[in-house]
């Protein structure tokens, strides 16, 4: 009703109760119970990009966010019967892929492809190669029925909650999950003799996603002994500077994934270890940075160091965007292993959200922010500009001082990616400082005994004799 709350300082703090519920309460506890019903992700290899499109197959992309849908559809696209079906319609097989945070969700269990993240939806589309895009919630672009009207795609909804005028509604039933999922791939099977001309780019990429919290803690500490010791070491030692994490959606302002990608990039130079979900991953496996290759030739010295040691990525794909709520349980675990200060907002580390757009992340920022993180969202502040009320410089003021001093964490929107980078690296080597902990040094780290002789076998061997011994030798 109007009229009650009229103090923006206690509307903010209302907003933060709400969403602490939304982290460590709601995205918690549907991450658990996806790990429960369909297990914990672990590292798969799997490929992401537009080129996961086969043409001799019958194509279902699957979007949006809910799993239980998408799991079921994997499974019965694996059927004999279904397999056989398609095969009857004179394709080879059913081939699968996702978009957007679905696309995460059978990427990380199940090796399913990604056919791209949510600015790319449109375009799985005018590929015509797609015989049926099955949505349930979120992300779903109004304009995908006006478009597959242009093709022979057909757009399939299936919750109570989301319909869209002009698609297929075949509602979506757990008690009759399995049957349901094989009626809605019969259906897109029958469109595949509608199908047109077919152009599928040649451009996928391959990466390893998958590295849950569990995951993380093995992967370190050993089957045995998992710990995560090894990775607060590397860190107060200064071979790792700090982590950053990348989340968060595709924004139609910005060039496609360019923020994302970018930024990443001089993180990775700079010895950050990068950590990414939901969109912003997807970004980020098209450009290879999910592979164990790009530890070697992507990343500073001393991160390329702690990469080829243990086997990973620079970039560790870690779910879909609930899945936000890992992030916050490895923050808490980093706390509890030592040596990194008593809680999250003493941690060298920084939430980023470079192309956000919905309200959705928002609230992702406002509960890390309350459990203690730097969160800066790229583009424009929506409490900010010519057309805002006089105090809405003393909000945004609020949401960095005042949170701070209450939570230890604090939100910035920042819309030059450069000043992002700056304050990133200023605010990890801040928490460093007030840590103890030595001032990142770049060149200490990563000058290894192999690339010295490497060096020396580019001389002579006089001058390899002179820079071995610094002296003249007899006889030359």
């Amino acid at each position: 009703h109007i009229g009650v709350d009229q103090d923006a300082e206690h509307i903010l703090q209302h907003a933060v109760r709400t969403a602490i519920g939304d982290g460590w309460g709601g995205s918690l506890i549907a991450t658990d119970i996806s790990d429960i019903l369909f297990g914990t992700p672990a590292p798969i290899l799997g490929q992401a990009n537009l080129g996961v499109l086969k043409e001799d197959f019958v194509n279902v992309v699957v979007h949006g966010h809910e799993p239980t849908l998408s799991e079921m559809i994997v499974a019965a696209s694996q059927t004999p019967e279904i397999i056989e079906y398609a095969k009857a319609a004179g394709a080879k097989g059913v081939q699968l892929s996702g978009i957007c945070c679905t696309a995460n969700e059978i990427l990380m269990r199940q090796g399913i492809p990604a056919a791209g993240n949510f600015l790319q939806q449109e375009l799985a589309i005018l590929t015509g190669a797609v015989e049926a895009m099955v949505v349930d919630v979120q992300c779903i672009m109004q304009a995908l029925v006006n478009i597959s009207d242009n093709f022979h795609t057909e757009i399939i909804t299936t919750s109570h909650k989301a319909k869209i005028k002009g698609a297929t509604h075949m509602q979506f039933d757990e008690h009759k999950a399995l049957t349901i999922a094989k009626d809605i791939l019969r259906h897109a099977i029958d469109n595949f003799k509608n199908r047109g001309t077919v152009q599928i780019p040649d451009h996928r990429t391959d990466l390893v996603p998958g590295f849950s919290h569990e995951y993380i803690n093995y992967m370190l500490g050993g089957s045995y002994r998992a710990s995560f010791r090894p990775l607060n070491d590397a860190v107060m030692s200064g071979r790792i500077r700090g982590v950053a994490a990348i989340v968060g959606c595709n924004n139609p302002r910005t060039q496609h994934d360019h923020l994302f990608s970018y930024i990443t990039k001089e993180l990775l130079k700079q010895d950050v270890l990068i950590v990414e979900t939901g969109c912003s991953s997807i970004a980020c496996a098209k450009e290879g940075l999910m592979l164990g290759e790009a530890g070697l030739d992507q990343v500073g010295p001393g991160l390329r160091e702690i990469c080829e040691t243990i086997g990973i990525p620079p970039v560790l794909h870690m779910g879909s965007c609930v899945d936000n709520a890992r992030i916050l349980t490895v923050l808490a675990q980093v706390v509890e292993e030592g040596g990194l200060g008593d809680d999250i907002d003493q941690i060298p580390a920084v939430g980023l959200a470079p192309e956000w757009m919905s309200e959705k992340a928002l609230s992702i920022g406002t509960y890390c922010m309350a459990s203690g993180a730097y969160v800066i969202f790229g583009g424009s502040s929506p409490i900010e500009g010519s057309d805002r009320v006089p105090e809405s410089q003393l909000v945004s003021q609020f949401m960095i001082d005042g949170w701070e001093k209450i939570y230890g964490g604090k939100i910035a929107f920042i819309a030059d990616p450069d000043e992002t980078i700056r304050e990133t690296l200023e605010h990890i080597d801040k928490k460093r400082a007030a840590l103890g902990l030595p001032e990142y040094d770049p060149d200490r780290f990563g000058q290894s005994g192999d690339t010295r002789m490497l060096e020396l076998e580019t001389l002579s061997l006089s001058e390899r004799k002179a820079a071995i011994y610094g002296l003249p030798v007899a006889g030359d």
